[in-house]
């Protein structure tokens, strides 16, 4: 067993042979089966399979000692893999395990395995596919997989197994603590990880759009990525299994290809004026949800772009500066809202429908003490009357979330909105001082803010280039 410092899987160049007749010209008998890829379902069965390899995300902070193989805690046989998961500010567990050599798992149903936890824990992300081979184009993931202090059966159903013909990334995991107080300092035990062929995975349940059906108004040259894309599958205990699923998975359809087109790899691209509805197919089954365009022409964006002096701006969501880490647009939010990015010509914008509260998120907090405003760019999109209020949230001294000592406070921008025009917004930080419904009434501390939070009554807007600066 190899240990690697990033996640780069060995290519695999597959040369055909071809044979040389000599004297005269034979043709292929019918009975003449043309080579294809192992069909081979193990992946640790008292040991790695064959041709397969263990490769830790390093390069994102794994550690990559966490792993060994051990003799002493097994669900049956010799051996079981196991991963020493690190308390908090130690990295986490997080590793690939791919083979050399590509399997067809097409006469497989399901990737299941045994686990088993020195403590009742929930395991961040878990799952098969990633492969450098193909771009992670057939990943599915399990999110909060929860595991016992004993040892359990789980099956992670393939969601359309005519697609694995030629994988080489079998499984993978990544878990830790992600916060002071949060799970880690535990061990993770695996034994019996192999594709089947269970025959009672049955009842598919694909979605996109998490089974929404979604209206959106576009403009041409834009791109919008189809997003909530899931399968759920019923097993033979009658549980019903739910993976989140790679696009390469889905059959897209447009209802108008003038309109908008969807790649493989679910990008919808915005070619032409009109109105087209997005659907989908997983396996042969319609997907529940579905987005309908309604694309008016081309689109205006903030009238004046960014042109501060970088060192001068802290930027949150903004393509002209580099922005915080791993930002999510959603980090909590109301069920109701609708939200989704938009690109146009390298400007990202997003997208906040029917929106009562959301708010967004980052990895670790910003320092703005040195800062004195905070900009963002709002176009008001329906209806005239609608509301909106700027929060900041801060993680309090213990610089985590909640716990108690968190403060924030909002500021009213409504007055300031036109309905269809990009206004800017320029808000003073010591503004920030209305009480608003997340309960906050309080100015929030300016050196570990970790939150800017939109609140309305229902409307709906677009946002763009959101940063702090100092005059």
């Amino acid at each position: 067993m190899k240990k690697y410092s990033k996640v780069s899987v060995p290519v695999m160049i597959l040369g055909l042979m071809s044979v040389l007749f000599f004297g005269c010209e034979r043709e292929v008998s019918d009975d003449v089966e043309f080579a294809t890829f192992f069909k081979n379902g193990e992946v640790f069965i008292d040991g790695f399979s064959a041709g397969l390899d263990y490769f830790p995300f390093v390069d994102a902070g794994a550690d990559p000692e966490a792993f060994s193989v051990v003799t002493d805690d097994v669900f049956e046989g010799s051996s079981a893999m196991r991963f020493d998961v690190p308390s908090f500010g130690n990295g986490f567990v997080g590793a690939t395990f791919n083979t050399t050599v590509a399997r067809d798992l097409s006469g497989f149903d399901a990737l299941t395995f045994y686990a088993k936890a020195s403590q009742a824990a929930t395991i961040d992300a878990i799952g098969f596919g990633i492969s450098g081979e193909t771009g992670n184009k057939f990943q599915v993931t399990k999110n909060g997989l929860e595991v016992s202090t004993n040892w359990k059966k789980y099956i992670l159903p393939i969601p359309d197994p005519s697609k694995l013909i030629n994988e080489t990334g079998l499984f993978w995991l990544a878990e830790g603590a992600s916060a002071p107080g949060g799970e880690g300092g535990y061990v993770l035990w695996f034994d019996n990880i192999q594709f089947e062929r269970l025959g009672t995975v049955a009842q598919p349940q694909p979605k996109i759009f998490n089974g929404e059906d979604l209206s959106e108004q576009s403009f041409t040259g834009s791109t919008i990525n189809v997003t909530g894309l899931t399968q759920t599958f019923n097993t033979a205990s009658g549980e019903n299994v739910t993976v989140n699923v790679a696009p390469s998975y889905y059959q897209f359809m447009s209802s108008d290809v003038d309109v908008a087109r969807v790649s493989e790899r679910g990008e919808i691209s915005i070619v032409g004026v009109g109105q087209a509805e997005i659907t989908a197919l997983l396996g042969g089954v319609s997907a529940q949800g579905s987005l309908t365009l309604d694309v008016t022409g081309n689109f205006q964006g903030a009238e004046t772009p960014p042109s501060r002096d970088p060192d001068d701006v802290i930027s949150i969501f903004s393509d002209a500066y580099t922005n915080v880490n791993a930002l999510n647009f959603a980090v909590f939010n109301d069920q109701n809202v609708q939200i989704s990015t938009q690109t146009f010509g390298g400007d990202q914008i997003a997208n906040y429908d029917n929106l009562s509260f959301v708010g967004l998120g980052w990895d670790g907090t910003v320092d703005v003490s040195n800062m004195t405003h905070l900009h963002i760019d709002v176009q008001l999109k329906d209806p005239a009357s609608a509301s909106l209020i700027v929060e900041l949230i801060d993680f309090g001294a213990d610089n985590s979330d909640g716990g108690g000592d968190d403060t924030g406070g909002g500021s009213v921008v409504t007055s300031n909105l036109s309905l269809g025009d990009w206004v800017g917004i320029d808000i003073p930080l010591d503004a920030f001082t209305q009480a608003t419904g997340g309960g906050f009434a309080g100015s929030p501390n300016q050196n570990n803010i970790a939150r800017v939070v939109l609140v309305s009554n229902g409307g709906s807007f677009a946002v763009d280039n959101i940063y702090f600066y100092r005059n």
